[in-house]
């Protein structure tokens, strides 16, 4: 039996098969270019900053093994990390814990896709986006995919790039603020976190409009 693309609200669908690139080239079809796939990584910590990457692949060149990168080693993140950045077109953008408690953190998941897609070299035809929201403002046609990171290999890049940029990142943290775990947990809300929190409180690298860094800065008497 001849099975159809995987439609991209089939979990069962998404298990069973790997990206591939046929958003990108529907896509290139209809706007007659270049896709670019964006994802970030980092929404839910409580710490740390959220990564955007947008990644063009070159189609006669994508990296053996790509996937989506919550389904891949770490070991296998940072291999393809390296062949992504050497031969596809990538734009990475960071919004601060700063700038997340002054939007709030969609807000600010919108400003730095929009801004990830405007750092690459050459500017896209189109642009495919993970999960449901499509930035204002862009310098093409965007279409969001629910699941992208396991439908799309351009978005599957782009969750690679912003997995390891931001995990390296927080890594580097952890060196300056050593109490806090960051290379462990990455800013997420660990009990090991948790306790980190209890006996130092939040640092600058908090996000202070997250609940549980409010709750702590608000029972200190600390500005929120």
């Amino acid at each position: 039996m001849v099975r159809s693309p995987a439609s991209p609200n089939s979990s069962l669908s998404r298990k069973k098969l790997l990206p591939t690139l046929l958003h990108e080239k529907r896509l290139a079809r209809q706007h007659h270019g270049l896709v670019a796939g964006i994802d970030e990584a980092g929404r839910g910590p409580w710490a740390g900053p959220v990564v955007v990457a947008a990644v063009i692949l070159d189609p006669r060149a994508i990296p053996e093994g790509l996937n989506d990168s919550k389904k891949l080693s770490e070991e296998r993140r940072e291999a393809l990390y390296g062949t992504i950045l050497s031969q596809a077109n990538v734009g990475i953008v960071l919004a601060s814990p700063a700038r997340i408690d002054a939007m709030n953190i969609r807000a600010a998941t919108l400003w730095a896709m929009r801004g990830a897609l405007c750092a690459l070299s050459q500017r896209p035809a189109a642009a495919l986006f993970d999960g449901r929201d499509v930035p204002d403002g862009l310098p093409c046609p965007g279409e969001a995919l629910i699941g992208g990171d396991a439908a799309s290999l351009s978005v599957a890049a782009a969750s690679i790039v912003a997995k390891v940029t931001r995990d390296r990142l927080m890594v580097r943290l952890s060196e300056e603020f050593p109490g806090y775990g960051f290379s462990a947990h990455k800013g997420y809300g660990t009990p090991q976190h948790q306790d980190a929190l209890a006996r130092f409180g939040p640092c600058p690298h908090h996000r202070c409009s997250f609940a549980p860094i409010r709750a702590l800065l608000e029972a200190s008497g600390a500005p929120t």
